[in-house]
């Protein structure tokens, strides 16, 4: 007899080994577990804790014990530093198929930043224990740990320069041109892009705060560059913004 739980949608059930096999192709999909062979997965899955985080809720904080990874099934979650006054730098937004927290997994030190779920989030937890006699049992783990943890300081290498060598400004209109470029829907008045943020995370992500965001946003739209409406911006002058992000320095 299978056990069964009420899913979230009205009229459905979930299945266990339905639930099962999610987590196992979410953590399949997990760049670090890539190499692992279907045995060692369910090694993995079995191990795995799901854990339920509603929009707003901190999963870990800076300076935390820390007691293990996460993987994201659903939602996303927002990486970041705090500074004594209060302010936040947004170091990465990780979605579904990320890990989170290996280095302090490997060095045995506390999360070295906070994470709280920006939409009602699924993380898998897998803890220090487990993850050890993954990565002693298969090398290969700990050396794709190594490959994406070099790919986050050269992100944190970009980070510093960006915050020590540019402007506001200039932060700001490489926000909207990535924005526009990626997501961006094309008009007859230009480039529409939606602002799914407030200017006080827009602040968080770009290194600044919220009165800052908010002068420069009203600087672009009176120079004719872009205009807002609530959380639409139309991108009436691309080259100009593409101009903008090469002249900082």
């Amino acid at each position: 007899m299978r056990l069964s739980f009420p899913s979230t949608q009205s009229g459905t059930i979930t299945t266990v080994p339905e639930i099962t096999i999610a987590h196992r192709q979410t953590l399949a999909k997990v760049s670090i577990f890539s190499g692992l062979a279907e045995s060692e997965l369910g090694f993995l899955t079995q191990r795995a804790v799901p854990r339920h985080f509603s929009a707003g809720e901190t999963v870990f904080g800076e300076g935390d014990p820390c007691a293990g990874l996460y993987v994201v099934e659903s939602g996303h979650i927002r990486i970041f530093k705090s500074s004594a006054g209060g302010r936040e730098q947004v170091l990465s937004i990780d979605g579904p198929g990320s890990s989170i927290a290996e280095l302090p997994v490997f060095d045995g030190g506390n999360y070295p930043a906070s994470a709280v779920a920006i939409d009602n989030a699924l993380l898998l937890f897998v803890s220090k224990q487990d993850f050890h006699a993954l990565c002693l049992a298969h090398p290969q783990v700990a050396l794709e740990v190594l490959q994406k943890v070099g790919a986050r300081l050269r992100r944190l290498v970009g980070i510093i320069e960006e915050l020590s060598f540019s402007t506001v400004r200039h932060r700001l209109a490489s926000f909207l041109l990535a924005l526009a470029q990626k997501e961006g829907r094309r008009t007859a008045k230009g480039v529409e892009i939606t602002l799914t943020v407030s200017n006080q995370e827009l602040a968080s992500q770009i290194g600044t705060v919220r009165e800052l965001v908010s002068r420069n946003l009203s600087r672009l739209q009176a120079e004719g560059m872009i205009k807002i409406d609530g959380r639409y911006v139309i991108v009436c002058d691309l080259n100009g913004l593409e101009a903008e992000t090469r002249a900082a320095g």
